[in-house]
This record gives C-alpha cells, sequence and structure tokens, in this order.
C-alpha cells in the first residue's frame, strides 16, 4: 500500500523509462523520467490486460485515485468495460448546443436539409415550429415520456390532420434516433406510440381503370370547347401521364418536336436535392397524337417560353385547378379522376392490358428502380422501349375513345 510520502517522493532512475509503484487492486503511480506521476488501474478483460488511465498526481490524490479505481471496478463487475464507458461519457459531454427537444431537433434538421429539396424542408421545418416546439421544444430529449408525445401529437389529429399527425411522427422519430446515436437519450421513445395514432392510409388519387369508362373520359376530353392551352394540356394529360407540375410547368425550349421528344430538366423532377442539381433529365417521347397537338398549340403560345402559360402572366404555367376544374366541369369530380390519377390510370392499364414490361413502365413514369444486382436505375434508359410503349397508348386510347357503350 502507498503512502502520500511515497507517492510525494517518487522519482523515475534516468536510465529507465519508466518506474512503477503498486497500491492494491492493480492500482499503481507510474513515474517518468522528466518527474510526471501518474495513475493507472490494470485490469483484466477477455484475458487481456488493459489499464484505465486515473488522471495525474498530485491533482488526483492517493485517496482519489483509490476511489476512482473502486468505481471503475464496480462498472467492470456490472459487465461495462470501464474504459469504454468513460469514452462514451465523454463523448456525450461533446454536445454543447444542448439537449433539448429543439436543439436536438434543429441540429438533425441541419445535417438532412441540404440533401432534401427546398419544398420539403421549408414543410418539414414549419411543422416543427407549428405542431411540436410549442410543447416540447424546450423540454429535455430524455424527460420527454411518450405519453407526452402522443398528446402532443393527438393535438394535431384533433383540428382533423390525421395525415400531418403521422408526419410529425415520422418527424419525432428521427429526432430521437438521432439523439440516441449522439447519446441524448437512452432509447428512442416513439416505438412505444406505434399504433397510438389515428391510422392514415396515405393519399391516393382517383383514377379510372376501367377501358369502357375511360373510352368515355377520352371522349368527353375532346368534346371540351374551354380556351385552347387548358384544352390542349387536358388532352395531354392522359397520353403523356407526368407529373402535373412537369407537364403544366413545360417550356418550348424542352421540347423537340421533330425528334417527338420531350426532355424535363433534373431540377423541375420530383427528386432529391441532390438528385434536382446533378440527376440526368428526363425523357418523354412524344407519340405521334401528342407531337400533333403541341404543333397545333404552338401556333397560340409558341412566341412565348411556356408551353402553358397562365392567363395573368405568360412568365407563368397555368395553375394544376385550371385542368382540375376543366375535368370538373366534364363531369369528373376528384373522388372519380384527377389530373394525377392519370399515372395509375397508365400503370395499370399499361400492364394489364397492353401487357407492357413494367421496367419500361416506371422508367416512363421517373420512377426510380432496383436492378437485380441493387444498382438505381437510370430514368434515361430504355429510349425505344418506351418510344414504341408510348405509341401503342396513344393508339389504345384512340381505340377505346371510339368505341362506345354498348346499350
Amino acid at each position: 500500500m502507498l503512502t502520500d510520502p511515497e507517492c510525494k517522493n517518487a522519482t523515475c532512475p534516468p536510465d529507465k523509462p519508466r518506474k512503477r509503484l503498486a497500491d492494491s487492486g492493480g492500482l499503481y503511480l507510474e513515474v517518468s523520467p522528466n518527474g510526471s506521476r501518474r495513475w493507472f488501474w490494470k485490469y483484466r478483460k477477455d484475458g487481456k490486460e488493459g489499464r484505465m488511465a486515473l488522471g495525474s498526481y498530485p491533482a488526483v490524490s492517493l485517496s482519489a485515485a483509490r476511489k476512482a479505481r473502486d468505481v471503475a471496478k464496480l462498472t467492470k463487475a456490472g459487465g461495462t468495460d470501464p474504459v469504454q464507458a468513460r469514452k462514451v461519457d465523454k463523448l456525450k459531454a461533446s454536445n454543447p448546443a444542448g439537449d433539448s427537444f429543439r436543439v436536438v431537433a434543429l441540429e438533425w434538421f441541419d445535417k438532412q436539409a441540404p440533401h432534401w429539396s427546398e419544398a420539403h424542408a421549408i414543410r418539414a421545418k414549419r411543422q416543427f415550429e407549428r405542431d411540436l416546439f410549442p410543447w416540447l421544444g424546450e423540454r429535455r430529449l430524455a424527460d420527454i415520456e411518450p405519453v407526452e408525445l402522443l398528446a402532443t401529437l393527438r393535438k394535431v389529429e384533433q383540428r382533423g390532420a390525421v395525415e400531418t399527425a403521422d408526419r410529425g411522427l415520422m418527424l419525432a422519430r428521427q429526432v430521437w434516433r438521432y439523439g440516441v446515436a449522439t447519446g441524448r437519450v437512452p432509447r428512442d421513445v416513439t416505438a412505444d406510440l406505434k399504433g397510438a395514432l389515428s391510422p392514415y392510409r396515405g393519399k391516393h388519387f382517383a383514377a379510372i381503370t376501367e377501358p369502357e369508362k375511360l373510352g368515355e373520359l377520352i371522349r368527353a376530353i375532346r368534346a371540351y370547347k374551354g380556351g385552347p392551352i387548358v384544352r390542349a394540356a387536358l388532352q395531354l394529360a392522359p397520353i403523356l401521364f407526368q407529373r402535373p407540375g412537369e407537364l403544366r410547368a413545360a417550356e418550348w425550349s424542352e421540347i423537340d418536336l421533330d425528334a417527338a421528344l420531350w426532355t424535363i430538366p433534373a431540377a423541375r423532377m420530383k427528386r432529391t436535392k441532390d438528385g434536382k442539381e446533378n440527376g440526368a433529365p428526363h425523357v418523354v417521347p412524344l407519340p405521334r397524337q401528342a407531337v400533333e397537338i403541341l404543333r397545333g398549340l404552338h401556333g397560340y403560345t409558341g412566341h412565348g417560353r411556356m408551353v402553358f402559360p397562365g392567363e395573368r402572366s405568360h412568365d407563368r404555367p397555368i395553375s394544376e385547378n385550371s385542368v382540375r376544374t376543366a375535368l370538373i366541369t366534364l363531369g369528373y369530380t376528384p373522388d372519380v379522376q384527377t389530373w394525377h390519377g392519370f399515372r395509375a390510370t397508365a400503370r395499370t392499364m399499361l400492364a394489364e392490358r397492353l401487357e407492357c414490361d413494367p421496367l419500361v413502365i416506371e422508367a416512363q413514369l421517373a420512377h426510380s428502380v432496383k436492378d437485380a444486382n441493387g444498382r438505381a436505375y437510370n430514368r434515361t434508359q430504355y429510349i425505344k422501349q418506351r418510344a414504341d410503349m408510348m405509341q401503342r397508348w396513344a393508339d389504345f386510347l384512340d381505340l377505346i375513345g371510339k368505341i362506345e357503350a354498348r346499350p
């Protein structure tokens, strides 16, 4: 057993790299030739010897070193490597910003937002500020009980926003997982809320998938008496089945009528921020019927930038409500057929009626799919196959549009 005078007067011969003075229970004082004296505790783990630094003498006294040794022994007896436990404690203490829900949420958000589209980032930030921060923002993440989070999300449900409440839970889940990863909280409490919120089944856009009913719609579209711009957009919607925002914001510079191709820039596609900035454009083969519609529209809007300019400003496209209103005028309310629903119409009938290759269909829909090796599928592939499919689809629409329902 060491004494304080022995520790104070301990020296190391100049011809030795170090000198060790043993105390008890694996504790020893290591003295170097330059006069420094450090405490270490020696222990064994998985049959191998390890050691744990306990500080320098005299900053850490003999009695303090013995207490630190005893704490480390208790930690090891509990099945935890004391050296690793101390590393974790240091990492937990390396979060100077704090551990409130607001701090952790914004820290997670700042790391994720650069990889999101601007619209998605704005929507997520707004939901934090409106639905979560007012009730949980200043609470320590580790102190928040599942029942508190549930009560907060039910406030959203009570205003009828079931989808928003579901999205709020998904955001909270990401915050808790980040909190676990950064040592702010021991576990993800959002798992306890499974099944506690009203189920949200996602939004499905109404879509006609029966040939006879679709033929009736095609005939109604051809009989539409509205203006030429909305009429052209309405006619092209089922033929090309691109997203409403992509079609209505089309520019003449993107369209090559001679080559029968419409090249949508990556920045206008529904993608992540990286996909918008660095992804390839989405190429849409134009069937003969689409080219004819666009050539006819060119006489009205070809002098400007937008293919479908709005009435108030020729530099801005028509609104999504323009085609939606046209469909309602024709008797097709949103519970029967939507503009976006033409994508589901085409996806279903191309597979079931025309027996097209699902990969080619997904490519035309601009969906990223995986090949057999797990690699992301290139949206610009299958141009020849897609051109053939699009012509078959346009011809199919012509055919069913001519067949009258049997009495």
